[in-house]
Protein backbone atom coordinates (compact mmCIF):
# COMPACT_ATOMS: atom_id res chain seq x y z
CA UNK A 1 0.00 0.00 0.00
CA UNK A 2 3.01 2.37 0.80
CA UNK A 3 3.34 2.92 -3.09
CA UNK A 4 -0.54 3.99 -3.87
CA UNK A 5 -0.16 7.10 -5.27
CA UNK A 6 -1.40 9.82 -2.52
CA UNK A 7 -3.67 12.77 -2.63
CA UNK A 8 -1.69 16.42 -2.10
CA UNK A 9 -3.69 16.33 1.53
CA UNK A 10 -1.96 13.29 2.16
CA UNK A 11 1.15 14.34 0.94
CA UNK A 12 0.72 17.22 2.93
CA UNK A 13 0.41 15.16 6.10
CA UNK A 14 3.51 13.46 5.42
CA UNK A 15 5.57 15.95 5.34
CA UNK A 16 3.92 18.29 7.42
CA UNK A 17 3.63 20.83 5.11
CA UNK A 18 0.44 22.68 3.86
CA UNK A 19 -1.78 22.36 1.05
CA UNK A 20 -0.62 25.33 0.31
CA UNK A 21 3.04 24.74 -0.23
CA UNK A 22 2.58 21.88 -2.18
CA UNK A 23 0.80 24.84 -4.53
CA UNK A 24 3.20 26.60 -4.38
CA UNK A 25 6.32 23.87 -5.23
CA UNK A 26 4.45 22.73 -7.83
CA UNK A 27 3.84 26.15 -9.83
CA UNK A 28 7.30 27.99 -9.30
CA UNK A 29 9.64 24.55 -9.25
CA UNK A 30 7.40 22.19 -11.02
CA UNK A 31 7.66 19.77 -8.12
CA UNK A 32 3.88 18.62 -8.66
CA UNK A 33 1.79 14.95 -9.06
CA UNK A 34 2.76 13.38 -12.09
CA UNK A 35 -0.08 10.79 -12.19
CA UNK A 36 -2.54 11.68 -14.20
CA UNK A 37 -5.84 9.64 -14.51
CA UNK A 38 -8.38 11.34 -16.92
CA UNK A 39 -11.13 12.56 -15.31
CA UNK A 40 -9.45 12.18 -11.46
CA UNK A 41 -7.14 15.23 -9.92
CA UNK A 42 -3.81 14.40 -10.14
CA UNK A 43 -2.06 12.38 -7.62
CA UNK A 44 1.35 12.14 -6.14
CA UNK A 45 3.44 8.69 -6.72
CA UNK A 46 6.49 7.47 -4.45
CA UNK A 47 8.94 9.29 -6.63
CA UNK A 48 6.86 12.79 -5.81
CA UNK A 49 7.03 11.75 -2.40
CA UNK A 50 10.39 11.49 -2.27
CA UNK A 51 11.68 14.47 -3.92
CA UNK A 52 9.15 16.38 -2.11
CA UNK A 53 11.09 15.19 0.83
CA UNK A 54 14.16 16.53 -0.11
CA UNK A 55 12.62 19.61 -0.93
CA UNK A 56 11.33 19.87 2.32
CA UNK A 57 14.11 18.64 4.32
CA UNK A 58 16.61 21.03 2.33
CA UNK A 59 14.42 24.43 3.23
CA UNK A 60 14.00 23.66 6.68
CA UNK A 61 18.08 23.98 6.50
CA UNK A 62 17.94 26.97 5.16
CA UNK A 63 18.56 26.18 1.76
CA UNK A 64 16.79 28.42 -1.27
CA UNK A 65 13.75 27.07 -2.47
CA UNK A 66 14.84 27.21 -6.14
CA UNK A 67 18.06 25.64 -5.13
CA UNK A 68 16.33 23.03 -3.13
CA UNK A 69 14.23 22.18 -6.00
CA UNK A 70 17.26 21.53 -8.14
CA UNK A 71 18.40 19.13 -6.34
CA UNK A 72 15.12 17.44 -5.65
CA UNK A 73 14.54 17.19 -9.38
CA UNK A 74 17.76 16.06 -10.10
CA UNK A 75 18.42 13.39 -7.68
CA UNK A 76 16.57 10.78 -5.51
CA UNK A 77 18.87 12.03 -2.89
CA UNK A 78 19.84 15.05 -1.65
CA UNK A 79 23.67 16.37 -1.89
CA UNK A 80 26.02 14.70 -0.18
CA UNK A 81 26.83 17.69 1.69
CA UNK A 82 23.36 18.63 2.31
CA UNK A 83 22.38 15.10 4.13
CA UNK A 84 25.44 15.37 5.84
CA UNK A 85 24.22 18.26 7.78
CA UNK A 86 20.82 17.10 8.03
CA UNK A 87 21.77 14.00 9.65
CA UNK A 88 24.38 16.46 12.19
CA UNK A 89 20.98 17.86 13.17
CA UNK A 90 18.77 14.62 13.60
CA UNK A 91 22.33 12.78 15.54
CA UNK A 92 22.97 15.53 18.19
CA UNK A 93 21.35 18.60 17.90
CA UNK A 94 18.18 18.84 19.30
CA UNK A 95 17.09 19.53 15.95
CA UNK A 96 14.13 16.88 16.19
CA UNK A 97 11.55 16.52 18.02
CA UNK A 98 11.12 12.84 19.24
CA UNK A 99 7.55 11.31 19.14
CA UNK A 100 8.08 7.80 19.94
CA UNK A 101 5.90 5.51 18.02
CA UNK A 102 3.33 8.00 16.95
CA UNK A 103 2.34 7.65 13.56
CA UNK A 104 3.03 9.81 10.26
CA UNK A 105 1.05 12.61 10.86
CA UNK A 106 2.47 13.06 14.37
CA UNK A 107 6.15 13.14 12.55
CA UNK A 108 4.85 15.52 10.03
CA UNK A 109 3.34 17.96 13.05
CA UNK A 110 6.84 17.75 14.54
CA UNK A 111 8.65 18.89 11.35
CA UNK A 112 6.48 21.58 10.85
CA UNK A 113 6.71 23.00 14.71
CA UNK A 114 10.36 22.72 13.80
CA UNK A 115 9.91 24.97 11.21
CA UNK A 116 7.47 27.29 13.31
CA UNK A 117 5.07 27.02 10.01
CA UNK A 118 2.11 27.70 11.72
CA UNK A 119 -0.20 27.60 8.65
CA UNK A 120 0.65 23.48 8.51
CA UNK A 121 0.72 22.97 12.11
CA UNK A 122 -2.80 24.59 12.49
CA UNK A 123 -4.01 22.69 9.05
CA UNK A 124 -2.91 19.34 10.61
CA UNK A 125 -4.66 19.87 13.76
CA UNK A 126 -7.59 20.78 12.04
CA UNK A 127 -7.97 17.74 10.17
CA UNK A 128 -7.51 15.94 12.84
CA UNK A 129 -9.89 17.14 15.11
CA UNK A 130 -12.71 16.77 12.01
CA UNK A 131 -11.32 13.22 10.95
CA UNK A 132 -11.29 11.89 14.63
CA UNK A 133 -12.59 14.20 17.08
CA UNK A 134 -10.83 15.54 20.14
CA UNK A 135 -9.77 12.77 22.18
CA UNK A 136 -8.14 10.85 19.06
CA UNK A 137 -6.32 13.95 18.17
CA UNK A 138 -5.15 14.61 21.54
CA UNK A 139 -3.84 11.19 22.51
CA UNK A 140 -2.53 10.14 18.76
CA UNK A 141 -1.08 13.67 17.87
CA UNK A 142 -0.75 16.46 19.75
CA UNK A 143 0.44 15.07 23.10
CA UNK A 144 3.10 12.88 21.31
CA UNK A 145 4.62 16.44 20.12
CA UNK A 146 4.14 18.31 22.89
CA UNK A 147 6.12 15.61 25.02
CA UNK A 148 8.99 15.41 22.26
CA UNK A 149 9.34 19.40 22.52
CA UNK A 150 8.98 19.45 26.19
CA UNK A 151 11.53 16.36 26.19
CA UNK A 152 14.12 18.42 23.88
CA UNK A 153 13.68 20.94 25.83
CA UNK A 154 15.07 19.51 29.12
CA UNK A 155 18.11 18.40 27.06
CA UNK A 156 18.97 21.64 25.21
CA UNK A 157 17.21 24.25 26.41
CA UNK A 158 15.69 25.64 23.99
CA UNK A 159 12.63 25.13 21.51
CA UNK A 160 10.94 27.85 23.70
CA UNK A 161 9.73 29.32 20.36
CA UNK A 162 8.60 26.23 19.24
CA UNK A 163 6.52 25.35 22.41
CA UNK A 164 4.96 28.94 22.35
CA UNK A 165 4.09 28.80 19.03
CA UNK A 166 3.13 25.18 19.08
CA UNK A 167 0.62 26.39 22.26
CA UNK A 168 -0.94 29.26 20.08
CA UNK A 169 -1.77 26.54 17.80
CA UNK A 170 -3.00 24.10 19.48
CA UNK A 171 -5.55 26.74 21.88
CA UNK A 172 -7.01 28.49 18.48
CA UNK A 173 -7.86 24.74 17.26
CA UNK A 174 -9.67 23.78 20.49
CA UNK A 175 -11.28 27.52 20.47
CA UNK A 176 -12.95 26.40 17.24
CA UNK A 177 -14.30 22.98 18.33
CA UNK A 178 -15.89 25.39 21.19
CA UNK A 179 -17.77 27.82 18.18
CA UNK A 180 -19.12 24.67 16.52
CA UNK A 181 -21.84 24.55 18.48
CA UNK A 182 -23.29 25.76 22.11
CA UNK A 183 -23.76 22.83 24.65
CA UNK A 184 -27.51 22.59 25.82
CA UNK A 185 -28.06 23.19 29.43
CA UNK A 186 -26.37 24.66 32.43
CA UNK A 187 -22.69 24.65 33.33
CA UNK A 188 -22.33 21.50 35.79
CA UNK A 189 -18.56 21.38 35.18
CA UNK A 190 -15.85 23.65 36.36
CA UNK A 191 -12.50 23.21 35.12
CA UNK A 192 -9.26 25.17 37.00
CA UNK A 193 -6.08 24.74 36.74
CA UNK A 194 -4.45 24.48 40.78
CA UNK A 195 -2.86 27.38 42.50
CA UNK A 196 0.44 28.70 40.38
CA UNK A 197 -0.19 25.48 37.85
CA UNK A 198 0.37 27.45 33.91
CA UNK A 199 0.24 24.51 31.67
CA UNK A 200 -3.63 24.71 30.34
CA UNK A 201 -3.15 23.08 27.08
CA UNK A 202 -4.44 19.37 28.92
CA UNK A 203 -7.58 21.73 30.48
CA UNK A 204 -8.82 23.07 27.36
CA UNK A 205 -8.19 19.87 25.14
CA UNK A 206 -10.83 18.68 28.36
CA UNK A 207 -12.83 21.68 27.47
CA UNK A 208 -13.10 20.72 23.95
CA UNK A 209 -13.57 17.33 23.95
CA UNK A 210 -16.58 18.27 26.63
CA UNK A 211 -17.96 20.82 24.25
CA UNK A 212 -18.13 18.13 21.29
CA UNK A 213 -19.84 15.32 23.56
CA UNK A 214 -22.48 18.44 24.43
CA UNK A 215 -21.69 19.73 27.88
CA UNK A 216 -21.06 22.71 29.43
CA UNK A 217 -18.39 24.22 31.10
CA UNK A 218 -16.35 26.87 32.91
CA UNK A 219 -12.87 27.52 32.71
CA UNK A 220 -11.09 29.37 35.00
CA UNK A 221 -7.82 28.99 33.30
CA UNK A 222 -4.26 29.08 34.63
CA UNK A 223 -2.93 30.11 38.30
CA UNK A 224 -6.28 29.86 40.50
CA UNK A 225 -6.18 30.20 44.23
CA UNK A 226 -7.54 28.24 46.33
CA UNK A 227 -10.00 30.69 47.48
CA UNK A 228 -10.73 32.24 44.37
CA UNK A 229 -12.05 28.51 43.27
CA UNK A 230 -13.92 28.17 46.39
CA UNK A 231 -15.71 31.23 45.83
CA UNK A 232 -16.05 30.16 42.12
CA UNK A 233 -17.58 26.71 44.07
CA UNK A 234 -19.92 28.54 46.10
CA UNK A 235 -21.05 30.73 43.75
CA UNK A 236 -22.28 28.16 40.93
CA UNK A 237 -22.50 25.06 42.60
CA UNK A 238 -20.62 22.73 39.78
CA UNK A 239 -22.02 19.11 39.83
CA UNK A 240 -17.94 18.18 39.10
CA UNK A 241 -14.60 20.10 39.13
CA UNK A 242 -11.62 19.47 37.64
CA UNK A 243 -8.36 20.50 38.92
CA UNK A 244 -4.98 20.33 36.60
CA UNK A 245 -1.45 19.97 37.72
CA UNK A 246 1.35 19.10 35.38
CA UNK A 247 4.24 19.12 38.35
CA UNK A 248 4.38 18.51 41.78
CA UNK A 249 5.41 21.74 42.85
CA UNK A 250 1.79 22.69 42.27
CA UNK A 251 0.14 19.58 43.25
CA UNK A 252 -0.81 20.62 47.23
CA UNK A 253 -3.51 18.42 48.09
CA UNK A 254 -4.60 21.08 50.32
CA UNK A 255 -6.39 21.95 47.68
CA UNK A 256 -8.72 19.28 47.26
CA UNK A 257 -9.22 19.24 50.88
CA UNK A 258 -10.43 22.46 50.99
CA UNK A 259 -12.74 21.52 47.73
CA UNK A 260 -14.48 19.17 49.47
CA UNK A 261 -14.96 21.01 52.50
CA UNK A 262 -17.24 23.56 50.74
CA UNK A 263 -20.72 23.89 51.26
CA UNK A 264 -21.65 22.63 47.97
CA UNK A 265 -19.56 20.18 47.60
CA UNK A 266 -19.55 19.08 44.29
CA UNK A 267 -20.52 15.44 43.38
CA UNK A 268 -17.14 14.67 41.63
CA UNK A 269 -13.94 16.38 42.22
CA UNK A 270 -11.15 15.39 39.92
CA UNK A 271 -7.73 15.76 40.46
CA UNK A 272 -6.27 15.72 37.13
CA UNK A 273 -2.53 15.63 35.63
CA UNK A 274 0.73 13.90 36.18
CA UNK A 275 1.34 16.28 39.11
CA UNK A 276 -1.08 14.61 41.61
CA UNK A 277 0.30 11.58 43.49
CA UNK A 278 -2.80 8.45 43.75
CA UNK A 279 -1.66 8.50 47.53
CA UNK A 280 -1.65 11.77 48.74
CA UNK A 281 -5.35 12.16 47.25
CA UNK A 282 -7.94 12.47 50.25
CA UNK A 283 -11.06 10.02 50.24
CA UNK A 284 -13.56 10.88 47.52
CA UNK A 285 -11.57 12.38 45.08
CA UNK A 286 -10.50 10.32 41.88
CA UNK A 287 -7.89 10.58 39.49
CA UNK A 288 -8.58 9.71 36.22
CA UNK A 289 -5.73 8.07 34.00
CA UNK A 290 -6.14 10.32 30.45
CA UNK A 291 -9.12 12.61 28.65
CA UNK A 292 -11.26 9.99 28.16
CA UNK A 293 -11.53 8.64 31.38
CA UNK A 294 -11.69 12.44 32.25
CA UNK A 295 -14.72 12.73 29.88
CA UNK A 296 -16.70 9.48 30.57
CA UNK A 297 -16.29 10.96 34.25
CA UNK A 298 -18.25 13.97 33.33
CA UNK A 299 -20.39 12.58 31.54
CA UNK A 300 -21.86 10.40 34.07
CA UNK A 301 -22.46 13.13 36.57
CA UNK A 302 -24.33 15.08 33.80
CA UNK A 303 -26.47 11.83 32.84
CA UNK A 304 -27.28 10.84 36.60
CA UNK A 305 -28.41 14.69 37.31
CA UNK A 306 -30.60 14.54 33.86
CA UNK A 307 -32.23 11.69 35.23
CA UNK A 308 -33.02 12.66 38.69
CA UNK A 309 -36.28 13.55 39.56
CA UNK A 310 -35.53 17.12 40.42
CA UNK A 311 -33.43 18.01 37.16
Amino acid sequence: MADEPLSAGAVARRLGVAVTTLRTWHQRYGLGPSQHVPGHHRRYTPADLARLEIMRKLTAEGVAPAEAARWAKQSPTASPGAEARLRAGRDGGGQTIPVGRAGPAARGLARAAMRLDSAAISDTIGRALAANGVIATWDGLLRPVLAGIGERHAATAGLIEVEHLMSRCVSEAFATVGRAGTPIGPARILLSCADEEQHTLPLEALAAALTEAGVAYRMLGARVPVAALIEAVNRTGPAAVAIWSHTRATADPGQLSALLGVPRRPLLVLAAGPGWRADTLPAGVVRPVDLAEAVSLALAVRDSLDQSPGS
